[in-house]
């Protein structure tokens, strides 16, 4: 088991992770018609829309409460309602997501008694949702405020029902992508399952060009899918952030789930296609069965390249935690590893040590990788280091197609291993199970027409 350490410095030198505001919004923009808000400053939402532009290059739209210094020690009613009162004159959306910060929760704002005043003031808001989630910045992280969101949509939105035996909801970790996400959802409509994703940003933010603009998010969840997910057959929850969510769908309309802490990897897939098998009844479809073939023999050809090697990784709990097997089933040392917020799967990630800290912390650990994984922010530790550098994670703004990414599945998992293998073999020389894990100097004395 890793031993969990906590940073103890007094500031964060090179940020790792983002706030719960930002994640909050992410999770409301895959929903269909939405316009999310940030109950704070101006300047908490314009940092938060630069990230989510340069790393999906999409239109984002994401609105603002506009609090300022008068406005935060009197409180926040007028500004959301004022705010509320715009968006449903400019926008007509079917919801709108609110999402705390640091700002409003230190003042201590009653959002939620504001928006039950706000209702009964403007009837014309009815068949409107309006959603609230609180998600202070200063505790917590990027997946948390993902996770509390989707956990209040469901209990704000989601409805009993009688059981549609062919409906199951897939609840959509933060560590996923559009692209992962499409692939998941082909694979359970594969079983002649009818999906509801929530949130499924594949709908909203897989760079989709529309015919004309729109002022709300384009594609992604609708509200009635939420209300319907209370009739669903079964729930499966991908990442462990996403447990709370499912538990509250169980606890308000009795329907069962299961978490999956992954589909990255080999094992994790045939525990999803299981899953799938088991609940239908069907067979498995023979692409997957060829594709799981695949991804065999993409193992076996890649795992000359991959032992030995030490990996260094700073990414959110979950990432990292699919990250981490996936390479330690390949034969990898993970040699360092730094995440952001505390989670029960931290002690069970394959290393010595799980350090919640920054990317300085990464770069002190990882001196002697081979290997760094972490977001576009790590670009200059792995120039300094001199190692490869795979981009994974949120943001990635300086690579073109981030959002269309895929990791997750047989065909996923194949492609990362050719993608990291074939950077291990770029950067270093061609493993062989002669020179496997050799030192470089002793294959250099062995063999001296090696390319290095």
């Amino acid at each position: 088991m890793a031993t969990v350490n906590t940073s103890r410095k007094n500031c964060t030198v090179n940020p790792l992770k983002m706030s719960q505001p930002i994640g909050a919004a992410l999770a409301f923009l895959g929903l269909d018609r939405c316009l999310p808000a940030l109950h704070g400053s101006q300047g908490c939402t314009a940092f938060g829309l630069v990230l989510f532009v340069r790393h999906f290059r999409e239109n984002i739209p994401l609105q603002t409460t506009a609090m300022n210094e008068a406005t935060t020690i009197l409180g926040g009613m007028d500004n959301i309602e004022q705010a509320i009162v715009n968006i449903w004159n400019r926008a007509k959306p079917d919801i709108i997501g609110i999402a705390s910060t640091g700002l409003t929760e230190t003042k201590g704002d009653d959002v939620d008694g504001y928006i039950k005043l706000i209702r009964k003031k403007h009837p014309e808001f009815d068949d409107m949702a309006i959603v609230y989630v609180s998600t202070p910045d200063y505790k917590d992280a990027f997946q948390d405020g993902w996770s509390r969101a989707v956990t209040r949509l469901v209990e704000e939105l989601a409805e009993p029902g009688q059981m549609d035996t062919r409906q199951v909801n897939i609840l959509a970790g933060s560590h996923l992508t559009p692209g992962d996400i499409e692939e998941i959802r082909e694979t359970v409509e594969s079983f002649g399952l009818a999906p509801i994703v929530l949130p499924d940003l594949s709908g909203s933010l897989d760079g989709h060009i529309p015919e004309e603009f729109m002022p709300t998010t384009m594609g992604g969840t609708t509200v009635a899918d939420i209300r319907r997910m209370g009739s669903s057959r079964y729930t499966i929850a991908i990442g462990e952030h996403m447990r709370p969510a499912a538990q509250a769908l169980q606890d308000k309309a009795d329907v069962m789930f299961t978490v999956l802490d992954r589909v990255t990897g080999l094992a994790a897939c045939d525990d999803f296609i299981k899953l799938l098998a088991d609940l239908t009844g069907n067979p498995v479809p023979l692409k997957y069965r060829r594709q799981r073939s695949q991804l065999v023999d993409a193992m076996l050809d890649g795992h000359f390249f991959f032992g030995g090697k030490k990996i260094a990784i700073g990414a959110e709990p979950d990432l990292l935690w699919a990250m981490s097997h996936l390479l330690a089933e390949m034969g990898c040392e993970i040699g360092a590893a730094v995440t952001t917020t505390q989670s029960p799967l931290l002690e069970k990630i394959p290393a010595e040590e799980v350090q919640i800290g920054d990317l300085e912390d990464l770069e002190r650990k990882a001196q002697h990788c081979d290997l760094l994984i972490t977001h576009s922010h790590g670009r200059q530790m792995a120039e300094r280091l001199e190692i490869p550098f795979l981009r994974m994670g949120l943001p990635l703004f300086d690579v073109l197609g981030a959002a269309h990414r895929v990791s997750v599945g047989y065909r996923g998992t194949r492609d990362l291993i050719f993608e990291i293998g074939n950077m291990f073999m770029s950067h270093g020389h061609e493993a062989t199970p002669a020179t496997w894990g050799m030192p470089k100097e002793e294959c250099n004395a062995c063999a001296p027409a090696t390319a290095h």
